[in-house]
């Protein structure tokens, strides 16, 4: 069974270039937010095995989504950093909540995949 992925990010063009480099590596997308109320629900409704998570959005910023994320008992995903913000400060705070890994944009495919595919190893 594909790995369920969750992407949470504010652009519909990153939506689709991070959903459509997933697909075609044999990931199931099960859901996409654009914004962090939005992301967290659909963590919590759908349990994705993975989240790629955007650090700048509309309505809270990522590093705050993942301290919820990672605050839920329950919920056992994985979190991958996507973001534009690429402070060390920032990064290492991500990594120090329990991303696994910190992306920064413009990021390729090849990038994300094999970041997600070291986060299932």
């Amino acid at each position: 069974m594909a790995q369920k992925i969750l992407i949470i990010e504010d652009s519909m063009y990153m939506r689709t270039l991070l959903s459509d480099a997933l697909t075609s590596a044999g990931y199931e997308v099960v859901g996409q937010a654009a914004n962090g109320e939005a992301g967290i629900d659909m963590a919590l409704e759908l349990e994705p095995d993975l989240i790629t998570l955007d650090n700048i959005l509309p309505d809270m910023i990522g590093l705050d989504i993942l301290k919820v994320i990672k605050e839920e008992e329950h919920l056992k995903s994985k979190v991958i950093m996507i973001s534009a913000v690429g402070q060390e400060s920032v990064i290492q705070q991500g990594l120090a909540l329990g991303a696994l890994d910190y992306i920064l944009k413009p990021f390729t495919s090849d990038q994300v995949i094999t970041a997600v595919k070291k986060a299932f190893a």
